[in-house]
């Protein structure tokens, strides 16, 4: 049984984007799940292995296997399924013990910005009190390797999916469009030659490639290094602005 449950942002996989409250809250943490994503991304695992150390836990460590998607079902159907799944492998890895204290997860980036890790807690029974800690967003560690600002002078940004980007195109009355959750590179189907495109992927760690330009004149090589680097990896996060205006 859970009764406290901590999601404890940790940026893009740097320690220096998880915060102090961050810090504090893994060290207070009795216990800590660990998702596995299947061989080809434990690197992601060795991430959060190598920021619990850093940060002086002294927390258990559960381990879990994530559930695989089951891609026959329509996109919401599919996504509520796996989330049920999730929450209750949550519950069968603490079924093995009894924390003395709270339990917590550790979340790639900020748990509001699109990540389901609150509403798979949501799922949980008996609710337990959920304490969430914001970490560094992707966006950020975005602008910031590029040196821009997010937004133009008085300016809205709007942020979206890849899926949303594929579906529905270039968000009407947008100027500057963040794209997040982008398996497909959907940028490279845009025929839009106003538009310049600043993209990052493992924003914040040593392995961080970042590459900008007009996006008729990038996207092919923009492409080509994504493919490369998932391809050495096992797996990519990557996340990019696409602007009509240049960033200065």
């Amino acid at each position: 049984m859970i009764d406290r449950l901590w999601l404890i942002g940790i940026g893009t996989g740097s320690l220096a984007h998880v915060t102090g409250e961050g810090l504090e809250a893994l060290r207070a943490a009795a216990v800590i799940l660990l998702p596995r994503k299947g061989a080809d991304k434990d690197d992601l695992a060795e991430v959060r292995m190598r920021i619990i150390a850093a940060s002086g836990s002294q927390a258990r460590i559960l381990p879990f296997d994530y559930p695989v998607r089951d891609p026959d079902l329509p996109y919401l159907e599919r996504v509520a399924r796996w989330h049920d799944e999730i929450a209750v492998r949550w519950q069968e890895a603490l079924g093995t013990v009894s924390p003395n204290g709270p339990v917590a997860l550790l979340v790639w980036g900020d748990p509001s910005l699109y990540d389901s890790t609150i509403r798979i807690a949501q799922r949980l029974t008996p609710a337990p009190a959920i304490r969430v800690v914001p970490g560094i967003t992707a966006i950020q560690a975005l602008t910031a390797a590029h040196a821009i600002p997010l937004n133009a002078l008085g300016g809205p940004v709007t942020i979206t999916t890849g899926r949303q980007l594929r579906d529905h195109g270039w968000p009407e009355g947008s100027t500057r469009v963040v794209v997040m959750l982008d398996g497909e590179a959907q940028f490279q189907h845009l025929d839009r030659s106003d538009l310049t495109i600043w993209w990052g992927a493992y924003l914040g760690m040593p392995e961080q490639v970042i590459d900008h330009g007009p996006l008729p004149d990038v996207a092919h090589r923009i492409t080509s290094l994504r493919a490369a680097e998932r391809a050495r990896h096992g797996w990519i996060m990557d996340t990019y602005l696409l602007s009509t205006d240049t960033p200065s």
